[in-house]
Parts: structure tokens; sequence; C-alpha cells
């Protein structure tokens, strides 16, 4: 005969106390006495017994979930951005629910839509442009976005874009490049402003920056953009790239095709990806603390649900972090 689970009448009975304490004990909605709750917690363990979360949701309205949207779990900026968060969210007893839109700006709103119906409050990556995203507001939850928004009144955290590819545009100009390139991802928002820093650092010194554009930010359109760069009229002598995958892979093509990393082209990317340490040559990068960026984006949303909103955005200082992949021009 199979054994019956216990029931929260089995805890209030053990305990000595009403079903209604062992339920507000549960959900945390009370604190009782030491000996109270000393009794509780030695029947609930005796017993054996858990909780049913969607019965404890219907309760109290909150299902302890926070929703994550992330544009693609194969970066490793995502994944760290995923574990920063995810860190937060345990230490505060939630669980983090995660939707990988793939790079797919037609599939966002229905996944965030229905991802929002079983959460507490969402954090959201989004390339939709601001005009279209008022959607977001009728939600009805709190939300964090992980990039500025100028026109959405919602919290929001991520780095100085600007100063990021102003920071790689000196560095190369330091070491005598003259010709740099920047090979970007035109879909992407902050695109745009990672074009302005290097092209304003490149204007001070009186030199134009050359503006390419991938058709993913992804290792292989980066390598699909090198021989179109690299064998054209106006060959680089170093190259910013979108990010840290972009440029592994036009760095590999690079050297397929025999040109020399860095000793003929200087490679950088922006994010700090952990394998492109381990690439050889290593990457000049900038690192814009993924980690971090979810740790504040989730303890911004548990603040907003905890009735402590503010509509702020939060900027991470990027930090250059030179490597092998860049040296003198010869």
């Amino acid at each position: 005969m199979k054994k019956l689970s216990p029931t929260i009448r089995d805890v209030a009975a053990a305990a000595g106390v009403s079903v209604a304490t062992v339920s507000k004990y549960m959900n945390g909605a009370q604190r009782f006495s030491a000996p109270v709750e000393a009794r509780l917690k030695a029947a609930i363990e005796e017993l054996g017994y858990r909780s049913n979360p969607l019965a404890r949701s219907m309760i109290t309205g909150r299902s302890r979930t926070i929703g994550l949207t992330i544009l693609d779990i194969s970066n490793p900026h995502f994944t760290s951005v995923v574990k920063g968060a995810n860190r937060v969210a345990l230490r505060h007893d939630y669980t983090l629910l995660l939707v990988d839109t793939d790079e797919n700006q037609a599939r966002e709103r229905p996944l965030i839509e229905a991802l929002a119906q079983r959460v507490d409050g969402l954090i959201v990556s989004s390339r939709i442009p601001d005009d279209e995203a008022q959607w977001l507001l009728d939600l009805g939850k709190p939300l964090v976005l992980l990039r500025r928004s100028e026109a959405l009144p919602i919290p929001s955290v991520g780095i100085d874009n600007r100063l990021a590819t102003y920071m790689l545009a000196r560095h190369l100009l330091n070491l005598g490049h003259r010709h740099i390139a920047y090979l970007g991802f035109g879909q992407a928002r902050i695109n745009d402003e990672r074009i302005r820093g290097a092209r304003e650092c490149l204007e001070e010194a009186g030199l134009t920056l050359d503006v390419y554009d991938a058709h993913a930010p992804t290792a292989r359109a980066g390598q699909d953009a090198c021989s179109r760069m690299m064998l054209g009229p106006r060959r680089p002598q170093a190259v910013i790239c979108y990010n840290d995958l972009i440029a592994l892979g036009f760095m590999k093509e690079a050297m397929s095709l025999g040109i020399k990393v860095p000793h003929e082209l200087s490679v950088t990317g922006v994010d700090n990806v952990p394998y492109g340490e381990y690439a050889a040559p290593a990457l000049t990068t900038v690192d814009i603390q993924s980690e971090k960026m979810g740790e504040l984006a989730m303890q911004k949303l548990i603040d907003a649900l905890a009735g402590h909103a503010e509509a702020g955005h939060s900027v991470f200082e990027p930090r250059l972090i030179v490597r092998e992949s860049t040296a003198a021009r010869g």
C-alpha cells in the first residue's frame, strides 16, 4: 500500500499549532516565538513535509520565480549574466526561469509575454527598439532591462559602450596603428555607441574609422567577414570587433589567410569571455563585468518586488585587458 504524503494538518497536529500557523510559517508571512518555530521546524523535518509550490503561489500571489530572457545562451557573455543573476536569486529564495530568444527579434515578444504569466518579475535582454517596446509596460510585472532605455521608465544595467571602444582605439593608436577598422553588428542597439567611441578617438588624432558589419554576433560571422576586409582595397592594420566571438572568428580566419596576428594585424574584442584568454594568441579585449551585471540586475528586480523600485540606469565601467593579439606596428 502506497504511503500517503504528510499534509499540513499532520504538521499542525505534531507541532500543537493551528493549520493557519503552519501556513504562515511556511510562506514566511509571519514570525513566531522561538519555541513555536522550533516545534514547527522539528515537525516538518520529522514528517518530511514539503509544501506545494502551486498551492502556495495561489495563496500568496507569488511564485518565487523570476524570468530572465537572453539573446543567445551559447554566447559566454550571457552565460555569465545568468550565473550572476542566479547567484543572487538563490540567496533570496527565488528560482530562475530562463528563456533564450536565439537572436530572433520576431520571437521576443511572444516569448516574453508567455514568460511574464509564470513569474513574479522579469530581467530582459532585447533588441526591440524603444518605440516598439511600450508593450513591456503593460505586462504588469516588475522589470529590469539589460541595456539602457531613454524612452522606457524601467530600471536597467549596462556598460559605457562608447568608452569601451574609445579605450580600444586609444590602445591601438598608442601601438602605432593608423588604419583601424571596426567590425560591428548593426542589429544591436549598442552598436552605434561602440562606433561612436572608436570614431571619436580616431578623429582626435585626425584619422577616420572604416566601419564594416557582421551578419551575426558570432565567431562564424567574424570568420565570414575576414576575407572581405583583409583582401579588399583598404586592408586595416588593426580591427576592433563588436564582441569577443566575432574577434575570435576573425582572428582564426586571418591566420588561415596567412596573416600573422599580431605582427601584421592587431585584433581586439569586447566582453572578456572566459576562453578569450586561452586563444592563440590570447585576445585583447574589454572586460564588461558580465557576472556582476547579472547580479546587479537581479538585485534591482528583487528590490522592486519588495516595493523599492528605482528607475535609474546603473553603469559598469569597462576595463581594458591587454593580451597577445595586439602589438606595436612594425
